[in-house]
C-alpha cells in the first residue's frame, strides 16, 4: 500500500511539474532577417539573442531574402517578426511598386523603426565618380523587383537614366561583391546599414569606393518620394578617400498583427530598455523618437503599449 502511495505521488508531481512548465513556457518568435552578408542578419541576431536571453520571449533569427519576400513569408504565416525597407513596407501595405500585382497586403504592423539604410552605390574603379558614369557599364541593382532594385531606379530616374542606360545585373550583396572582386562587374548597388559586412570584406581585397550622389539630385530624389533623407556615409567606414553623399530609408521591424500582444510587447520593452546593451554597432542608432516615427502603417498593440508607457502615441492596429 505505502508502496502504490508513493507511486501515486510521485505521478501527481511529475503531472504537476509539466503542468507548470507549459504554463511558464517561454512564447516564441521566429524572426526574419536578411542575407549572411548584409546588416538584417547580423543585427537582427544579436536583438534575437539578447531578448531570448533577458526575457520569457524566445527568438529566433533566421536568414531571408529581402523585404519584398520578407512580408510575403510573414503574410503567409512563416514568421511572426521581419526586418524591411521602409519604402517597401509603405509599398505593401498601399499595394504599389513591387506590390501592384499582388495587391495590399495588410496583415503586418509596426514594432519600431530602427536604424537608417544608406543607398550604398559601390565600385572599385576610381574612374566612376558620379551615377552618370554608369552609363554602359556592368551594375547589380540587386535581385528583380526587390527594394534594392527599385532604389536603384529611382536613383538612375534623376540621372534621366533607365535600366536600358546600363547592362543590369540582379544579384544579392554577397554575389555582387564577389562580382565586383572578380571583375565581373563595374559597379553594385547595396541598400543595407553602413558599414555593411559585404563591402567591408570586399574592402580587404582592394580599394573600395562609394559613388555619391550630387546635392541637387539628392533633393530632386527626396521630392519625388519623400521616404528617402540625405546622408552621409563617412571615409573611414571602408578606407575610403573621402566621405560619400548619398540617401538613406529607413530599417523597421515588422510584425504578424495575430503576433501575440504580450510577446511584442517584451520584445519592444526589452530591446528598447536596453539599447545600450545591444553588441552591435547599429545599436547606437536607436532612439525612441525614431522608432516611434512611422506614420503611414499602423503599430503592433504590444509595441504601442511600451511606446505608450514612455508617454509616446502611435496609431495602432484597431
Amino acid at each position: 500500500m505505502k508502496k502504490m502511495l508513493a507511486m501515486t505521488l510521485a505521478l501527481c508531481m511529475i503531472f504537476a511539474l509539466c503542468l507548470s512548465s507549459t504554463a511558464f513556457a517561454a512564447e516564441s518568435l521566429t524572426f526574419t532577417t536578411g542575407g549572411e552578408t548584409g546588416t538584417y542578419y547580423a543585427f537582427g541576431s544579436v536583438i534575437a539573442q539578447y531578448v531570448s536571453t533577458n526575457s520569457d520571449v524566445d527568438v529566433t533569427a533566421v536568414t531571408g531574402n529581402g523585404s519584398q519576400a520578407n512580408v510575403e513569408d510573414m503574410d503567409a504565416g512563416f514568421y511572426q517578426l521581419a526586418f524591411c525597407q521602409s519604402d517597401v513596407m509603405s509599398y505593401a501595405y498601399a499595394g504599389t511598386n513591387l506590390f501592384e500585382d499582388i495587391g495590399a497586403i495588410d496583415s503586418f504592423s509596426v514594432v519600431g523603426a530602427l536604424y537608417m539604410e544608406q543607398v550604398q552605390i559601390v565600385t572599385m574603379n576610381p574612374d566612376i565618380k558620379t551615377v552618370a558614369d554608369l552609363k554602359g557599364k556592368n551594375v547589380s541593382i540587386g535581385a528583380l523587383g526587390s527594394g534594392v532594385y527599385f532604389n536603384a531606379i529611382d536613383v538612375l530616374g534623376v540621372y534621366g537614366m533607365t535600366e536600358d542606360d546600363i547592362n543590369p545585373v540582379y544579384q544579392s550583396f554577397g554575389d555582387s561583391a564577389e562580382s565586383l572582386k572578380d571583375g565581373k562587374i563595374d559597379a553594385a548597388f547595396i541598400v543595407a546599414g553602413a558599414p555593411t559586412t559585404a563591402i567591408t570584406d570586399l574592402s580587404t581585397s582592394g580599394d573600395v569606393y562609394l559613388v555619391s550622389i550630387e546635392e541637387d539630385k539628392i533633393a530632386e530624389l527626396i521630392e519625388l518620394s519623400p521616404y528617402y533623407s540625405p546622408n552621409t556615409i563617412a571615409a573611414d567606414t571602408y578606407g575610403m578617400p573621402e566621405d560619400a553623399q548619398t540617401v538613406a530609408i529607413a530599417a523597421v521591424v515588422l510584425a504578424r498583427d495575430d503576433a501575440s500582444e504580450d510577446a511584442i510587447y517584451t520584445f519592444t520593452k526589452t530591446v528598447f530598455d536596453n539599447m545600450d546593451q545591444l553588441q552591435h554597432g547599429k545599436a547606437a542608432e536607436l532612439s525612441l523618437e525614431f522608432a516611434s516615427s512611422i506614420t503611414d502603417v499602423p503599430y503592433h498593440p504590444g509595441a504601442a503599449k511600451y511606446f505608450a508607457e514612455q508617454g509616446i502615441e502611435v496609431a495602432a492596429v484597431k
